[in-house]
């Protein structure tokens, strides 16, 4: 289960960060309401990505998912425009990352 539900986080974070990208590609850069509009459906398709995590909490998933988003928000700013994240950046960004993997797999007993 962790395998998928790691998957799943990746292809949500890749259709969250390129759809709002693709937006601001449109909008911000005047490349068109082409790249705007694929954006839009991308952002559309991350809400459904999200909801298959194994997991049926809502909140606990969503949580997590910020600390995937922010490490990956930074991975795509260097592959996509140049951005070379700092030292501070890449702690920050494990930082995230271990508190999305405790939130989603920390083991827990019956309450």
């Amino acid at each position: 289960m962790p395998l998928r539900s790691a998957a799943l986080f990746a292809v949500a974070a890749a259709l969250e960060i390129g759809g709002a990208w693709l937006v601001w590609q449109g909008v911000r850069e005047h490349r068109g309401w082409l790249w705007a509009g694929a954006g839009a459906v991308a952002l559309g398709l991350y809400g459904f990505a999200a909801a298959l995590q194994p997991s049926a909490e809502f909140g606990r998933v969503l949580a997590a998912y910020s600390g995937v988003f922010i490490a990956g928000s930074l991975a795509w700013a260097a592959v996509a425009d140049g951005y070379r994240p700092d030292r501070y950046d890449l702690v920050g960004a494990a930082v995230c990352l271990v508190g999305a993997a405790v939130i989603v797999w920390a083991p827990r007993g019956a309450a």
